[in-house]
Parts: structure tokens; C-alpha cells; sequence
């Protein structure tokens, strides 16, 4: 069974970094993409970042291009998400995420879930 637990949110003021952190259990890196998706209130979920089955590209959201790294430590299952400058608008809840990952021409990132962790409480404040 596939099962994602994150970790790392919290309540940061504007131009602060959160690190969020996903153990993953059930998983191999070889056999799928894992990333990064954020839901706001009121608005669908969206891809933020991820890694390309087997740890070949990552790709970024355009909003948080130059921004949010997404690494991973395939010896220890776990998946992060460094994530600088931040601004109000990344609040949200961040979920970790295992699926198909590829680049969008519009968006910057085509990120298709098929599991899902339980999600992380992202806070910027202004």
C-alpha cells in the first residue's frame, strides 16, 4: 500500500521559507513520479512541483519557478519542498503526491495524482 505522510507546514510571514517534507512508504522511484500539489480555498488543486519517474527532470509551476526546490533522498523515501520568498498567495494546503510528471507548456508542470498524503497547512502572512 502507498502511503505518504507530510510534514513541515506552518504559519510563515511574507519573504520567509517552510521546508516541507514527505515520508513515503510503499513507493519506488523508479516505477512513478512524486511531487507536490496545492489546494487554496476556493480554488482547484494544482501541480506545484515534481520529479519525473526514476529522478530523471523536475519541473515547477510557474508561480513558484525560481522559487520552491523539489528534492528527494530515494534512500530514505523521502521527498521535499524548499520553499523561499514566499508570498500570501502560496497559502494553501500542500499534499505530496505520486503520479505521472511532465512538463506543461501553460503551467510549467503536467502533474497527474494517484496517491495522496493527508496534506500540510501552508500559512503566508502579508
Amino acid at each position: 500500500e502507498v502511503q505518504f505522510v507530510e510534514s513541515g507546514g506552518g504559519l510563515v510571514q511574507a519573504g520567509g521559507s517552510l521546508r516541507l517534507s514527505c515520508a513515503a512508504s510503499g513507493f519506488t522511484f523508479d516505477d512513478d513520479g512524486i511531487g507536490w500539489f496545492r489546494q487554496a480555498p476556493g480554488k482547484e488543486r494544482e501541480g506545484v512541483s515534481c520529479i519525473s519517474r526514476g529522478g530523471r527532470s523536475t519541473y515547477y509551476a510557474d508561480s513558484v519557478k525560481g522559487r520552491f526546490t523539489i528534492s528527494s533522498d530515494n534512500a530514505k523515501n523521502m521527498v521535499y519542498l524548499q520553499m523561499n520568498s514566499l508570498k500570501p498567495e502560496d497559502t494553501a494546503v500542500y499534499y505530496c503526491a505520486a503520479g505521472f510528471c511532465g512538463k506543461d507548456k501553460a503551467s510549467g508542470v503536467q502533474f497527474i495524482g494517484h496517491y495522496w498524503g493527508q496534506g500540510s497547512q501552508v500559512t503566508v502572512s502579508s
